[in-house]
């Protein structure tokens, strides 16, 4: 798993490293099952302090993204596991309404908003699907 922390950025952190782990899984690159790094080992390989980490796992184990084992360490869950009901529907409308309401005011239309997000999806699906012969 390769994981950059740009500390310039003005995102927290914590959230950088959410987001490239969720991506991670997204394209196939971390499966359902694998372990992540200890809180400990991740820190030192970023270099970065062991409670962002941990943070990040903390969150991740919140959405049901990954499971936190004792003595086994954060396991990257199954989509099958995961509650994808109305409450996800929810929190995906109030995390995204803004950065559309934006893209709006700046003058994309909405069909140059759907090639926007049917792109990142075939970004995302189209690495998972490398490597896998079809």
């Amino acid at each position: 798993m390769m994981i950059q922390i740009e500390p310039q950025s003005d995102i927290p952190i914590y959230t950088q490293l959410f987001n490239q782990i969720v991506e991670g899984i997204a394209k196939g690159d971390i499966n359902p099952g694998d372990s992540l790094p200890s809180v400990r080992s991740l820190a030192a390989d970023l270099g970065v302090n062991m409670h962002t980490v941990n943070k990040s796992y903390h969150e991740l184990e919140k959405k049901g993204i990954i499971q936190i084992v004792p003595k086994s360490g954060a396991v990257i869950q199954s989509p099958k596991t995961i509650d994808v009901g109305e409450a996800l529907y929810e929190q995906l409308t109030v995390q995204w309404r803004p950065k559309i309401a934006e893209s709006l005011v700046l003058g994309l239309e909405q069909e140059q908003i759907h090639t926007l997000i049917e792109s990142i999806v075939k970004d995302l699906k189209g690495s998972k699907n490398k490597g896998k012969k079809g």
